[in-house]
Formats: structure tokens, C-alpha cells, sequence
């Protein structure tokens, strides 16, 4: 079993960009499930099937295996639900790895900065353009902005 501990905010700022050691563009699909969700991604040259629990909060069973491509573009392709592109942006600050995703598509000027952490007390240094955290808010899932995407939402 994989416990998954992970915290996620909005940028404050664009300030991060300057610290990025690489980008991937991916691309996901999701195929549903009771409980749990079912991804397929497309990372770069990689094809990845990904199974999480679907609870709201910081900690959550997770389990990722690599596919060959061929599958993952065919699962892909059979998937009934939404879908989410994006470029995941990698930077280091006060020695944690931070992934930024920048949303593309229907979910075009959503970024979301995520750190996974060992515990979930676990302290780590703030960087500067670090906003507000939104780790309790469904929306900001992956598997929600499938569904609803951010262009859908409302100001309330």
C-alpha cells in the first residue's frame, strides 16, 4: 500500500517560473471507479495507469504502474470521462520538490503548486510566491476539473 501526502495552493504570483528545472506536458483520462480514481497518463514519453483513493484531504492510498504506451494511448482513447491537459513544472525550493501544474484547455489559467510530504505534519519553507492553500477543496482536483472544469465555474 502507498500512502500519497500531499498538500495543494494557488501561487501568488509567477515569481516560481524562475526556478524551473524541467517541464512535461501530460495528458489524462479518467475511467471512473467506486471509491477510487482510475487515470491514465500521458507523461512525456511515458504511459502511467494510476489508482487514488477519492477522498478530499492531504493523505490518500495511491498506487501508479507504468503501461506501455500503446495501452495508455488506447485507454485513453476508450475513456468515458473527463479529460485534463496540462504542463507539470518541476522547481526545488528549501529542499522539497514542488510540481506546478499550469492547465491547459478547458481548465486554461488554473496553475496549482503541490508538495508531497513525508508527513502530514510535516514542516517545509514557504516560498514567496506561495498562496493560498486549497488542499480541502474538491475543485482543485484533478478528477473534479475533469468534470467541472475551471472555465465552468462561477464567482460563487
Amino acid at each position: 500500500m502507498a500512502l500519497e501526502i500531499e498538500r495543494k495552493f494557488l501561487p501568488a504570483s509567477d515569481a516560481w517560473r524562475a526556478d524551473v528545472e524541467r517541464s512535461v506536458p501530460m495528458r489524462q483520462a479518467y475511467l471512473g471507479g467506486n471509491g477510487v480514481s482510475v487515470r491514465i497518463r500521458i507523461a512525456g514519453d511515458r504511459a502511467l495507469i494510476n489508482i487514488k483513493q477519492n477522498r478530499l484531504g492531504m493523505a490518500r492510498e495511491e498506487f501508479e504502474y507504468p503501461v506501455p504506451m500503446e495501452d495508455g494511448l488506447r485507454l485513453t482513447a476508450l475513456a468515458g470521462g473527463g479529460r485534463i491537459e496540462k504542463t507539470r513544472h518541476y522547481l526545488r525550493h528549501g529542499g522539497m520538490l514542488w510540481e506546478i501544474d499550469e492547465f491547459e484547455g478547458d481548465n486554461q489559467g488554473l496553475v496549482v503548486a503541490e508538495i508531497e510530504l513525508d508527513a502530514p505534519d510535516q514542516s517545509f519553507e514557504r516560498p514567496a510566491w506561495l498562496g493560498e492553500e486549497v488542499t480541502d477543496e474538491e475543485r482543485y482536483y484533478n478528477v473534479a476539473l475533469s468534470t467541472k472544469p475551471y472555465t465552468q465555474w462561477s464567482d460563487s
